[in-house]
């Protein structure tokens, strides 16, 4: 019997491997066909679409556009020879601060600060690229762009990897702040401490559309669009915000909102195709551009206020709403909404709805988790093995207030992580003007999005330990860039590839992981921050720390739902933190099998809508503001694609007639099962065997169904009983009554709904052992009808379900339920109740 389950066990868990196996590989290696020419270069084609389309000299009047940034400019990849010293690239300026206009047209040296700890940080990413040999090989099947012009260079810093990340010199970037000085030499030199922001437009509008212009001219007449034709004009009416009337009323004038090229998918990244009807512009659009060269103010980015104003279309006040809404109102109907917004806040502190918008501060920052589903209709993708995977990233969000209302925004940016790709989008910190409402490339036209915006106090704000300082932000945003600029280079192979565990999601988290370790490490490290914290230990800085220790526990065991951390984690970690011997010495994901196998590690961050789901109902637990800001290919109307929700693994193959994914709820509930036991976990196990048996072993001598005579068997006996026992009953009947039939106590149920599943469950376990008796394990009648029995059974399971709740291990309910079986009889009787002829036999 017992071979036969070590048989049946190993196939199971082969079949298991095989599944996953086989499921990364569809999920993480397959793509939609295209054709061998990228989408940068069929797009980049039209000349809307080249800078030089826009002459550096504008005369917008300043009164209807402002500049998007003080310092803005095109990053220009330094040549081979003029490459010596430390990392830098030409920027050629197209917007200066008032003293340093004479600057717009030239190019001027951008480097970095000599600060020592970003100079560490410089030298960290610094790498000579030579292409992997397997590049050739992706480029016989793939589009995807490769840093050609960094191929052969030596010491290639985080800025020449963002000039070289595409064939031409086209990055447009802002610069937050900057230092001028001059060299020896007279020339100029632009300073930054921050990694240029990615960013599209030179300046900012915010109109309203009024429809197409009747008659254009025929160049403004567009050829190819999506619908039937004839194809919308290009040129559109506008009329301008009005800052003394607060409303649209301004001056109206005429803009060009390009019709963009069809890409080789076969999909138009954006359209003005009925722009003036779109849902989303109810309150009027930013529009980001530039005049070209007639004069004529031409759209790059759009982007919708109504969704960064502080101005939630709900608010839940109720945590069980909130859950609800995160696991099934946030992509419900997706499809019906499509050119629709939705903006909705989480707050179960707050009383009223007004309390709760009114949290929201000008300076407030806050955790951005970016989440991107797919794309179907007419010129849609496949779904590989019933999923969506989308795509993840984390970025920052900052309660701004706007220069043309006046009013609290959201100002979003993003850390992109990014691997090679057919679009052009480089890996880095992006606007999100650049990322979403770019009309070249960005997805706001063609994807659903959701922005979960998180406010946090434990992470929104730094930490001054008598002087020494602590930010969860800005190390996050450093270990993310550091992340972004080894994805630029492939860390010196050309290659950043997704994979199982190397991903937009899974490298994304690492950044996370690194942060926890990191903030730790330089607590305990610190004897300064160390005795200032001994002689504080009420001060309201300590105990917010103190809450940040508590998080940083829950996400690492969301990080690591096994217990175990990833080798290329760990390791990483130390070299960011600095306590590594060798600084710079990353560990890279293995490739094949075991790629998969690591990921399984980090299992809940394969895939990005679990991650972004599961990290929210982490945040919210820990008193966390939700705000979440959701679009449906919003923009022009594009008949010819749908937004599809990214999903879970099998989250498209549901029961008939249901939402209910049920390979969903299985795979999640079992991987969530199988993780390893802590400290405490063991101590709550223990506990609670102790109670059970102060009541069952009372409760079964009073009522004579349990006596002490123990089993006589040879010792061959006693080892093949109690393993068997631990597969069968143990092992099977925890996984089915407590792994599947319970929400993992991770999950995001409300208390009650997990108490009510609770009760089914118990209900089934006592009622399966009678029934159980009748038909398959008939030595069980008449014994697995005893009411005494059935309570003890009772009390075996209320203590196998309090077990799993608090620990959510399959192991230790199932070495409640081994230990109270074998002891049951083995010493008090059973074996001569269940089997007495058995027991005979040794007595």
């Amino acid at each position: 019997m017992t071979s036969i389950l070590h048989h049946v066990r190993a196939r199971l868990v082969l079949l298991l491997l095989g599944v996953l196996v086989a499921s990364a590989t569809l999920l993480f290696h397959s793509s939609p066909g295209s054709t061998m020419a990228s989408h940068y270069d069929i797009t980049g084609k039209a000349l809307f679409n080249q800078l030089a389309f826009y002459p550096v000299k504008q005369t917008l009047p300043t009164d209807l556009y402002r500049p998007v940034a003080p310092w803005m400019g095109r990053l220009i990849l330094p040549k081979p020879q003029e490459q010596r010293g430390t990392d830098w690239v030409w920027m050629e300026v197209t917007e200066a601060p008032p003293n340093a206009t004479a600057l717009i047209g030239k190019q001027v040296r951008l480097t970095w600060s000599q600060k020592r700890s970003l100079q560490r940080d410089v030298v960290t990413v610094t790498r000579d690229v030579n292409f992997s040999p397997l590049i050739a090989t992706l480029r016989r099947t793939k589009a995807d762009l490769f840093a050609d012009r960094l191929n052969g260079r030596a010491q290639v810093g985080p800025l020449q990897a963002i000039a070289g990340a595409r064939p031409k010199d086209d990055v447009t970037v802002s610069l937050a702040a900057a230092t001028l000085s001059q060299q020896p030499n007279g020339q100029p030199v632009l300073q930054i401490e921050q990694a240029p922001l990615l960013d599209t437009g030179r300046y900012v509008a915010l109109v309203q559309f009024l429809g197409p212009v009747a008659n254009a001219p025929p160049q403004f007449m567009p050829k190819a669009c999506p619908g039937e034709p004839p194809c919308p004009s290009e040129l559109l009416r506008v009329q301008h915000y009005n800052s003394a009337t607060r409303q649209f009323d301004g001056v109206q004038a005429v803009v060009r909102m390009p019709q963009q090229p069809i890409d080789g998918n076969g999909v138009y990244a954006s359209t003005p195709r009925a722009l003036e009807k779109s849902p989303a512009g109810a309150a009027g659009w930013y529009l980001y551009g530039a005049q070209d060269q007639t004069g004529l103010f031409t759209v790059q980015a759009i982007k919708p206020r109504s969704l960064f104003q502080l101005q939630p279309q709900q608010v839940l006040l109720d945590q069980g709403q909130g859950l609800d809404y995160i696991h099934e109102q946030n992509w419900r109907n997706t499809q019906q909404r499509k050119g629709t917004l939705q903006t909705v806040l989480i707050d179960p502190q707050a009383q009223t709805a007004a309390t709760a918008i009114d949290q929201w501060q000008e300076g407030d920052r806050a955790l951005v988790m970016h989440l991107f589903g797919g794309r179907g209709g007419r010129s849609g993708e496949g779904a590989a093995v019933g999923t969506v995977t989308g795509h993840f990233a984390y970025g920052l969000a900052t309660v701004i207030r706007d220069p043309f209302t006046n009013e609290l925004q959201l100002e979003v940016r993003y850390q992109q992580i990014y691997a090679n790709n057919i679009e052009g989008v480089i890996s880095g910190e992006h606007s999100w003007t650049n990322y979403m409402g770019n009309l070249q490339r960005g997805w706001l036209g063609t994807r659903p999005v959701a922005d979960v915006i998180v406010k946090l106090d434990t992470i929104g704000q730094d930490y001054d330990f008598g002087g020494y300082t602590l930010s969860p932000f800005s190390e996050l945003t450093r270990q993310l860039r550091i992340i972004a600029a080894r994805y630029r280079t492939g860390d010196g192979t050309g290659i950043a590839s997704v994979t199982a565990a190397t991903s937009c999601v899974q490298d994304s988290n690492q950044a996370l992981f690194a942060t926890i370790q990191v903030m730790r490490q330089q607590v305990e490290s610190s004897p300064e921050m160390q005795r200032w914290w001994s002689s504080h230990p009420h001060d309201p800085t300590v105990k917010r720390f103190e809450r940040l220790i508590a998080l940083g526990n829950d996400l690492q065991r969301e990080l690591t739902p096994f217990g175990l951390v990833r080798q290329d984690w760990q390791a990483n970690a130390h070299v960011l933190s600095g306590t590594e011997i060798q600084p710079g010495a990353f560990v890279r994901a293995a490739d094949g099998p075991a790629n998969v196998l690591t990921a399984l590690q980090s299992w809940r961050t394969i895939l990005p809508r679990q991650a972004q789901d599961e990290l929210s109902l982490q945040f919210l637990r820990h008193g966390a503001k939700l705000w979440f800001l959701r679009s449906n290919q919003v923009g022009g109307d594009n008949p010819d694609i749908l937004p599809i929700a990214p999903t879970q693994v099998f989250g498209l193959w549901t029961l008939p007639g249901t939402r209910v994914a049920l390979g969903t709820i299985l795979f999640t509930r079992i991987l969530s099962a199988v993780s390893l036991p802590t400290w405490s976990d063991w101590n709550v196990a223990f506990w609670l065997l102790l109670l059970y048996g102060a009541i069952a072993l009372p409760l079964g001598f009073s009522q004579r169904f349990l006596r002490y005579k123990p089993w006589h068997a040879s010792g061959r006996d006693y080892l093949q009983l109690t393993v068997r026992l631990f597969f069968l009953p143990a092992l099977l009947e925890e996984f089915l009554f407590r792994v599947l039939l319970l929400p993992s106590p991770r999950a995001g149920v409300t208390a009650l709904m997990w108490l009510l599943w609770a009760v089914f469950s118990l209900l089934l376990f006592i009622a399966y052992h009678p029934l159980n008796a009748k038909t398959f394990y008939k030595v069980g009648n008449p014994t697995f009808f005893n009411p005494v029995f059935l309570t003890l059974t009772g009390l075996l399971g209320a203590a196998c379900t309090v077990a799993y709740f608090l620990t959510g291990s399959l192991l230790l309910t199932t070495l409640i339920h081994w230990v109270v079986t074998t002891t049951w009889l083995t010493q008090f009787g059973g074996m001569e109740q269940l089997q007495p002829q058995l027991s005979r036999k040794y007595s």
